[in-house]
């Protein structure tokens, strides 16, 4: 069986001598034995486990970090984040912090972001999952709480927003609409409402003083480029991209 050779993002933030970070995307499969074509890295996705594993295995060699040393999260749109320590599948949990050097932390996503923050002073990286159930739950709040508990400074974290699902592609109902603040809700220009995921995260990176020259918000849409999976576009058959940040030794 052959695997395809990841395309990887890299941030301008988060990318120095002490923490590195990517993002997959979606790429061209050049295997022809799989169900959802791509470099898919979702166990919870209608692919074997074989393929899947595989190319985290792949992705391990590309970052040029052992599978042992990267934490993956099986998410589940909440807002539990852990301190760790080692590598390894992590159950019902949408986000981790670690302090331990050579430690890579992988979030999945397919429209949510992936939030990867770093405080190369203290040594300290977190990433979690940003849908906007743990958007509007907190989880980017409560892991800059952690990190500050592990004496970060909000003026020396640096974020990265990975590419996401864009305002004019996130219809919703007024159910949930109702739950985000007016101004990052569009009831104008379509339909039904719309939501800023972005500019809420970013607001909340911003009141929590994180400076603006250190946040990186990707402008890329994952329903609008194909280029990356979208479980809006593409249902059950999206496989899922990695947002991933390193502490380096």
């Amino acid at each position: 069986m052959k695997y395809y050779q990841p395309k990887l993002l890299q941030p301008k933030v988060l990318n120095s001598s002490t923490i590195e970070s990517w993002f997959t995307l979606k790429g061209n499969s050049i295997q022809n034995d799989v169900r959802i074509p791509g470099f898919n890295l979702g166990f919870n996705t209608d692919e074997s486990e074989q393929v899947i594993q595989a190319n985290r295995e792949q992705l391990a060699k590309n970052i040029d970090v052992p599978i042992a040393s990267i934490a993956f999260a099986n998410q589940v749109h909440g807002t539990d984040i852990q301190v760790i320590s080692e590598g390894g599948i992590y159950d019902g949990i949408d986000g981790f912090l670690t302090q331990t050097k050579g430690l890579a932390l992988a979030i999945q996503v397919a429209d949510c972001a992936a939030v990867l923050l770093g405080d190369a002073t203290t040594g300290t990286i977190a990433a979690v999952h940003a849908g906007w159930r743990g958007a509007i739950g907190g989880i980017v709040v409560k892991a800059i709480q952690k990190m500050q508990a592990l004496k970060c400074n909000s003026e020396n974290l640096e974020v990265f927003v990975s590419p996401c699902i864009a305002m004019n592609r996130f219809e919703v109902g007024e159910e949930v609409a109702q739950q985000f603040p007016n101004e990052f809700v569009d009831r104008n220009s379509f339909p039904k409402p719309h939501i800023n995921l972005k500019g809420f995260i970013e607001n909340q990176l911003l009141s929590l003083g994180i400076k603006e020259e250190h946040i990186e918000i990707s402008e890329h849409c994952t329903v609008s480029e194909q280029e990356f999976y979208s479980y809006r576009r593409e249902g059950k058959s999206s496989g899922r991209m990695m947002g991933i940040i390193k502490l380096n030794k």
